[in-house]
């Protein structure tokens, strides 16, 4: 044992001495602790210390895309304004000649219509003017008188009916004094009033009857009792011969009063027909009554006011 020691000593010694004896050089010098550097930087890289941490990198998460969310945009709507009740017009009745009123040729005649302004203007320089159909020589416009809020106007025209046999209807309508159509409630299409005849021949009178006169209500007078809240109008018509009477009553506030029974008489006199209305509404109420044949004619009207 004491050889294999002296003989490894010896060894060392060797080695000194021949190192000591071939000095290197600066290059070599640095090639060597160059050479030495990337060994010792090999073997810290390929052999990890023992019980030495090994670092861990968890890597960071990717940011999530974000997905911008609009803006909410105002929806605010100005509020709908109201539509304007200033001008409207409401048909109430024909005051003469209803619809399908027979005329001869020729025949000159006067349409009244009752028109009532519901609106919340009063009317000043309002016209009637033609909007279609025949105009029977009718004017193409007409004045149209002042009219307060829920006032009434009976409109009239004087109109001549056509040469030739056959069914006529002819409308007009109302306008402001700006030319503006007036809409008419009750009306035609909601903007119109018509006059509505039919033209015959006359017929030929045989030599028989020549004498006798044309049946007709030739005068109707109104006695009146009671008042507000209790009024009963009586209307007395004449005739001027043999025949049946047809007629019926139109009251101011538009409603449609029943329909008295036909007078048939044998000969000319008189026979009555009344109506009875229980108001107490303030202003005054009226009936009128018409005659629908044989004359086609309003006869009238009595009236009374409730304070």
């Amino acid at each position: 044992m004491k050889n294999k020691s002296y003989l490894f000593s010896m060894l060392v010694i060797i080695a000194l001495f021949i190192s000591s004896c071939n000095l290197p050089s600066k290059t070599t010098e640095d090639a060597a602790s160059t050479a030495a550097a990337e060994t010792v930087q090999a073997l810290l890289s390929a052999t990890p210390v023992v019980g030495a941490a090994t670092a861990s990198f968890t890597p960071l998460p990717v940011p999530a895309t974000l997905t911008p969310i609009p803006l909410p945009v105002s929806t605010n709507t100005p509020a709908a304004t109201a539509t304007t009740n200033c001008n409207v017009a409401q048909f109430v009745t024909d005051v003469t000649i209803p619809d399908g009123t027979i005329m001869t040729p020729g025949q000159t005649f006067t349409k009244k219509w009752r028109i009532k302004n519901i609106g919340s203007c009063s009317w000043s320089g309002f016209s009637m003017v033609f909007d279609s159909g025949d105009s029977m020589n009718g004017p193409a416009t007409q004045a149209v008188g002042a009219l307060g809020p829920g006032q009434e106007i009976d409109i009239e025209a004087t109109l001549t009916a056509p040469a030739n046999p056959g069914s006529y209807r002819g409308y007009w309508r109302i306008n402001t004094n700006a030319n503006v159509l007036v809409p008419m409630v009750n009306g035609y299409q909601g903007k119109s009033f018509y006059v509505d005849i039919k033209v015959q021949k006359p017929v030929t009178a045989t030599a028989t009857n020549t004498t006798a006169p044309v049946f007709a209500v030739t005068g109707v007078t109104f006695t009146n009792t009671g008042g507000c809240n209790s009024f009963t109008a009586t209307a007395n018509i004449t005739v001027n011969g043999p025949g049946t009477v047809k007629l019926h009553w139109v009251r101011s506030d538009g409603a449609t009063p029943p329909v008295p029974p036909d007078l048939v008489f044998a000969a000319a006199g008189t026979q009555s027909v009344n109506i009875s209305w229980a108001t107490t509404a303030a202003g005054t109420h009226w009936f009128d009554i018409y005659v629908d044949s044989p004359n086609n004619q309003q006869f009238g009207r009595a009236s009374f006011t409730c304070p």
